[in-house]
């Protein structure tokens, strides 16, 4: 993700930001600009805001509403066009079920799930793939369900035809670190979590629907094999020994929509942290060359973004990322190593991304209902 800073008094700001704390200035996120930007009450409307003094452009001013989420929760910093009939912003209108917010610590849960949850968005627009601005109120993109266990129902994290459900209980520190170890995964956040289901939606969308099926079976494998028996086997066994050889992570290896869902959800991490250091102007040592040539990051989500340049620019820029996690006494804040078939699956992610949509064939494919996964 991009960096932000206060278009009133230029302060580096954080995208979960709603004050500077240099100018003090109220911020918003705003989707049709994809930016944090500072606002102030609008003078023709109660209720209404508008982009902050010099900031705004000549003429009649860009009119939003604060959503509602952060008017009766403040669980929530986008904003929401005057004209959007829907009181809730782009982002919170996805979600349909939450858990018992009379739980204070579900409020919290629900608080980290959403953050998370808005950076999913935010990468989901920047790569075109959901609406900033929905019209008419719609949702667009996978619908959430954020639920916590009850006695004798416990919640499953997965997706089934277009639905992501998630435990909240995977917000707390304590219970993901348990279930990391329980479940032998190097890595395991809330976003991670929502990128990877976010993979399942849109191979529905961008694979089945969008006539990739053969294309994706000459790739990651027949996704028709029976999915609960497979995670059976993952489970019981783990994953085959030479898995780095071929796959992002261990878990890929259990069926090709989880392969394919985890490639994703690298891609996604790859783009976005390439964003992130662009924005900091990071430059790095280029591969091979001598020493005093330097290679800047650059912007992933650019005009004509190539592939082999994302991965040029990954290899060192994780190397360093782990550099500088080891110097604070942390593990690597990345613990993969990406062979050459993973590569070519990623650039299978990347492509399907890019690439219009081919007319859909007539041979008919399951959706990717991972339940489990």
């Amino acid at each position: 993700m991009r960096t932000f800073r206060c278009d009133h008094c230029g302060h580096p700001l954080f995208f979960e930001n709603v004050q500077c704390l240099q100018c003090g200035s109220e911020l918003a996120f705003l989707p049709d600009r994809l930016a944090l930007c500072s606002v102030e009450p609008a003078a023709n409307g109660e209720g209404l805001w508008q982009r902050k003094g010099p900031a705004r452009r000549r003429g009649t001013p860009l009119l939003y509403r604060l959503c509602h989420n952060h008017v009766t929760h403040q669980a929530c910093n986008f904003a929401v066009p005057a004209d959007d009939p829907n009181p809730l912003c782009a982002s919170c209108r996805q979600t349909r079920l939450l858990p018992d917010l009379s739980i204070a610590d579900n409020h919290r849960r629900w608080y980290r799930v959403e953050t998370a949850k808005r950076r999913l968005f935010y990468t989901l627009a920047r790569l075109t793939l959901v609406q900033a601005t929905p019209a008419n109120g719609e949702r667009d993109g996978p619908v959430f369900e954020f639920l916590a266990d009850l006695p004798g129902q416990q919640v499953t994290t997965g997706h089934c035809e277009g639905v992501i459900t998630l435990n909240v209980n995977e917000a707390d520190d304590e219970e993901r670190v348990r279930r990391r170890v329980a479940l032998h995964e190097p890595y395991r956040t809330l976003l991670g979590h929502l990128r990877h289901e976010s993979g399942h939606y849109y191979w529905d969308r961008l694979v089945r629907d969008g006539g990739r099926v053969d294309a994706f079976r000459a790739m990651f494998g027949d996704e028709t094999l029976d999915y609960q028996q497979a995670l059976a086997t993952h489970y019981a066994g783990g994953a085959p020994a030479s898995w780095q050889g071929t796959h992002v992570s261990a878990y890929a290896t259990a069926h090709p929509w989880e392969d394919w869902a985890e490639t994703w959800a690298h891609y996604l991490h790859m783009v976005d942290l390439l964003e992130t250091a662009a924005s900091y102007n990071t430059t790095l040592l280029v591969p091979g060359s001598p020493p005093d040539e330097v290679d800047e990051v650059t912007n992933p989500f650019g005009a004509g973004a190539d592939f082999d340049r994302l991965v040029e620019q990954w290899v060192p820029l994780t190397l360093l990322l782990n550099s500088l996690n080891r110097s604070l006494g942390q593990d690597d804040a990345y613990p993969f190593a990406l062979h050459a078939q993973a590569l070519d699956k990623l650039r299978f992610v990347h492509d399907v991304i890019h690439a219009p949509l081919p007319q859909p064939t007539a041979t008919p494919a399951p959706s990717a209902c991972a339940v489990a996964g």
